[in-house]
């Protein structure tokens, strides 16, 4: 089975997200201080990666 992966960006806000699969209900943690991962309550696979401040961190790419 082949997994969906997406990516979005806000401009306006700076916020960057990688989601993978379809959506589940998740608990999110934060490894540093902008930056979370989202995982999935019952298989603890990682669902999302959210990035706040996205260009501020990696410029334009």
């Amino acid at each position: 089975m082949k997994e969906t992966m997406k990516f979005n960006y806000d401009k306006e806000g700076d916020f960057a997200e990688i989601m993978m699969g379809d959506p589940t209900p998740c608990y999110a943690t934060e490894l540093e201080p902008g930056i979370f991962i989202r995982k999935d309550e019952k298989t603890n696979e990682v669902k999302s990666i959210s990035i706040i401040g996205f260009r501020k961190r990696f410029g334009d790419i």
